[in-house]
C-alpha cells in the first residue's frame, strides 16, 4: 500500500483595519482524514497564511517594516530560517517592533510564498524587494508559510493506511 499522508492545510488571514484592529480568521483549504498512522506518526500541519500589510507613509517613503533575505541567486547555506540548506526560498529576517508587519503578524522566519499575487519562490533577493517596494502600492497582500508543506511530506514518510 502507498504511503498516505495525513496532512490538513489551513489558511489564516489576518487583516489590519485603518483603526489599527488586527482581525483573524482560520478556515481549512485542505484536509486529507480517514488515516491511522504507525506508532511514531501523527497527522501534520502546515500553515499557509495571508497576511496585509498597510504601508506606513513617512514623507515620499512607503515603509513596510520588515527586512528580506535569500533569492535564487543568494548562498542558501547561509538562511538560518531553512533546515533544508538547498532553499533559495525569500524569509523574513528582521521585523521592525510595532512597525506595519509586526501589526499585521508577519513573524520572523515566515517564507513568503506570494506577493500580491506574484509568485515568489523562484526570484532574486533584488526581484523580490521590488514586487514588495512598489510605490504605487498602499498595501502588501502576502502568502507565507510557516512550517513547509515539503517537510511535512518528509515527515510523514513511513506512514501508512491501515483499512
Amino acid at each position: 500500500t502507498p504511503p498516505s499522508l495525513a496532512t490538513k492545510v489551513r489558511q489564516n488571514t489576518r487583516t489590519r483595519t485603518p483603526g489599527g484592529d488586527v482581525t483573524s480568521s482560520l478556515k481549512p483549504l485542505v484536509s486529507s482524514s480517514g488515516s491511522s498512522c504507525a506508532i511514531s506518526c501523527q497527522p501534520v500541519t502546515a500553515v499557509v497564511e495571508r497576511v496585509e500589510i498597510q504601508k506606513l507613509r513617512q514623507g515620499e517613503n512607503l515603509i513596510l517594516g520588515f527586512s528580506i533575505g535569500g533569492g535564487i541567486d543568494q548562498d542558501p547555506g547561509q538562511n538560518p530560517f531553512s533546515e533544508d540548506k538547498s532553499d533559495k526560498g525569500i524569509y523574513v529576517t528582521r521585523i521592525s517592533p510595532k512597525g506595519p508587519a509586526d501589526l499585521a503578524g508577519l513573524k520572523i522566519g515566515d517564507k513568503i510564498m506570494q506577493v500580491n499575487g506574484w509568485d515568489m519562490t523562484m526570484v532574486t533577493h533584488d526581484q523580490a524587494r521590488k514586487k514588495l517596494t512598489k510605490k504605487r502600492e498602499d498595501v502588501v497582500r502576502l502568502l507565507v508559510t510557516r512550517k513547509s508543506l515539503e517537510e511535512a511530506v518528509k515527515q510523514s514518510k513511513g506512514c501508512y493506511h491501515k483499512p
